[in-house]
């Protein structure tokens, strides 16, 4: 394993750092004299504090227009989350209690967006931090027994259900009601599916534990395993883990061989990016712009009220 002691942390842009005036249309006119590819790719998260932007309004927009280039729909996802605009959405809706483990966006799925962008609406009263760690450290720090384990890749296994059970609907993962939407979004993914008796979805794909950056060309850790595993989730997940077979539990992963990934390999992985990241603490309007390759992110347990919202973009 490398040293790890953090080397990176986000950039961070507050009024007068960087002369930008402190305003919504301040900050838009900074974005527009940026190439942000570029900034971002060598900083791979950036931090936008201090400018008045309000969640859900003209001047999210403004910021938001001029840092995504597309903002995707979150088809395919799998945790919950409340659409509330233009592509927008609530940040995971998971008890505060927990906390949320490292993972790049989708890194389950054949396609992934390239850049995330956070907004805090509302900061909890204690913690709720997003924490962010850079995913070629990640991956470096890794035992190497552990990395030489996921080389193969991973095969994740998704059952959506017809509208009730347990897990996400088919309908909530894809947006549609119409099945032969669902399917032909399937159908370009090189995944395996088929409807079963009771009108729920079995979804399989194999995918790699690491990529390269399409950029930099850097390898980094990007899979979800540790979030699909018994081992990396919280306890009711865990008991229903206990109660139901792997292949009808709504999302389970093995090698992509098939053989079953150890327990302590899981915990490895998240301890190892838990203890590596760094915490970006939110105040109201803040901004967080994460290059989804690059880098990881999580959420730390809180009290009281806490709304962040996300969009994301090719």
């Amino acid at each position: 394993m490398v040293d790890t002691a953090r080397t990176w942390r986000p950039l961070e842009v507050e009024p007068g750092s960087f002369g930008v005036p402190a305003s919504p249309e301040g900050l838009a006119e900074f974005l527009r004299g940026q190439d942000v590819t570029e900034l971002l790719t060598r900083e791979k998260a950036v931090v936008f504090r201090g400018f008045g932007t309000s969640a859900e309004s003209a001047s999210y927009d403004m910021a938001a227009d001029l840092l995504l280039p597309n903002r995707l729909a979150y088809v395919h996802g799998n945790s919950p989350r409340t659409k509330v605009g233009r592509n927008v959405y609530t940040s995971t809706e998971y008890p505060a209690e927990f906390e949320i483990s490292m993972h790049n966006e989708m890194s389950y799925s054949h396609t992934w967006p390239r850049r995330i962008l956070f907004c805090c609406a509302c900061a909890a009263a204690t913690g709720g931090a997003t924490p962010v760690v850079d995913g070629a450290l990640w991956l470096a720090s890794l035992d190497p027994e552990v990395r030489a384990a996921f080389a193969s890749g991973v095969r994740y296994t998704q059952n959506l259900h017809d509208g009730m059970g347990f897990g996400k609907s088919w309908q909530a993962t894809f947006e549609t009601e119409e099945r032969d939407e669902a399917e032909a979004f399937l159908d370009g993914t090189g995944a395996q599916w088929r409807w079963l008796a009771d009108g729920s979805l079995r979804i399989g794909r194999t995918a790699p534990a690491t990529v390269e950056h399409p950029v930099t060309g850097t390898e980094v850790w990007f899979n979800q395993a540790d979030q699909w595993h018994p081992a990396g989730v919280g306890e009711e997940a865990a008991l229903l883990a206990e109660m139901l077979p792997e292949d009808e539990l709504p999302q389970s992963v093995c090698f992509a061989d098939g053989s079953p990934i150890p327990a302590e390999y899981i915990t490895h992985v998240q301890e190892t990016g838990l203890r590596l990241a760094v915490d970006v603490d939110w105040r109201r309007g803040d901004l967080l712009l994460v290059d989804n390759v690059a880098a990881a992110h999580g959420r730390r347990s809180y009290t009281g009220e806490r709304r962040v919202l996300v969009a994301m973009s090719d």
